[in-house]
């Protein structure tokens, strides 16, 4: 029997790790300037971010180098396809983590970041509509990746004085983003249930909304209008719809899949800090506490699940 490296089966969904891990250290830092939480918190994140993601990379470009045709492979792939942008809106966002640390350093990462961005989206888009192989049941809220990564933009962005860039492609994700919805909710209503082991990729649902609001609120100058509101409470509601189907999520075995929960929640919970400087009250202090809190708790269990497939190798198996 051939042996193989685990090279070899080193998956590209890896860097989904460094999209919760950044939101959750832009979370943190929120909650500094907001809740008067320590700093050093997201000092910490941001390092462990960074690291994470330089050893990622490393690995990956050695597969890229010694197993080319695996990495085809993955790119090829009808649902594996959507998280090589995950690269790219690591970038992203490590470059709005670095904003408060080093504006010369966070602009090179934003402006590589936002690039290479555009290139994933272009790619994977013209490949869904020239693709024989895709049939409905490949469509999964996975689907949602390339069009996130466009909203996050801005943040940065405009900081970096990119302000119609920054609309350009706000603009890209707000319109793929309806009409992926409406393609994702046709699967999932009309069409065989999605596997138990993506069924995670529904918090990406989240992701759109409370992320847009975010970018919108920073292309309009912090000023909290009807659209924005839209967006968050559009973003409240699908964390309510996926709260009260928490039955199924809990029942999952643990695949790299989870760390789908991470980042939509993190961005959720930036949003409804800014909520809170804008509104003030009650319900969004204590919603600001309690998703940074449940947010922090979640990707440090993810890490430790994380961490256990990597020792024991069940991360870098071939799929069956």
């Amino acid at each position: 029997m051939e042996k193989h490296s685990f090279l070899q089966h080193f998956p590209v969904t890896l860097f989904a790790m460094i999209m919760g891990l950044g939101g959750l250290t832009l979370s943190w830092h929120r909650s500094h300037l907001v809740l008067q939480m320590p700093d050093w918190i997201s000092q910490l994140l941001l390092l462990i971010s960074v690291s994470l993601f330089l050893v990622i990379s490393a690995f990956y470009l050695t597969k890229l180098l010694r197993f080319p045709e695996a990495v085809k492979a993955e790119i090829s792939h009808p649902i594996k396809i959507s998280f090589f942008p995950t690269f790219s809106i690591s970038l992203i966002l490590l470059s709005t983590a670095l904003l408060p640390v080093s504006m010369g350093l966070s602009k090179v990462v934003w402006l590589l970041g936002a690039s290479l961005h555009l290139l994933f989206s272009l790619y994977v888009i013209t490949q869904w509509m020239h693709q024989t192989n895709f049939t409905i049941q490949h469509s999964t809220p996975a689907w949602f990746i390339p069009v996130v990564g466009n909203i996050l933009v801005p943040i940065a962005g405009v900081q970096h004085g990119y302000v119609e860039a920054s609309w350009f492609f706000f603009s890209i994700g707000l319109v793929y983003w309806i009409v992926l919805k409406v393609l994702i909710f046709n699967r999932i209503i009309f069409h065989d249930p999605i596997p138990q082991k993506l069924l995670p990729t529904l918090f990406i649902l989240i992701a759109p909304p409370a992320v847009g609001f975010i970018a919108y609120m920073q292309l309009q100058g912090g000023v909290l209008d009807g659209f924005a509101r839209v967006l968050y409470f559009s973003a409240l509601f699908l964390v309510l719809l996926l709260l009260v189907q928490v039955r199924y999520f809990t029942k999952i075995p643990f695949f790299l899949s989870w760390w789908a929960y991470s980042f939509p929640l993190a961005a959720f919970s930036i949003a409804t800090q800014i909520m809170l400087e804008k509104q003030g009250g009650w319900f969004f202090l204590v919603l600001s506490y309690v998703s940074l809190g449940f947010v922090t708790l979640l990707i440090g269990l993810l890490l430790l699940r994380t961490l256990q497939g990597v020792i024991s190798g069940k991360l870098f198996q071939p799929e069956v």
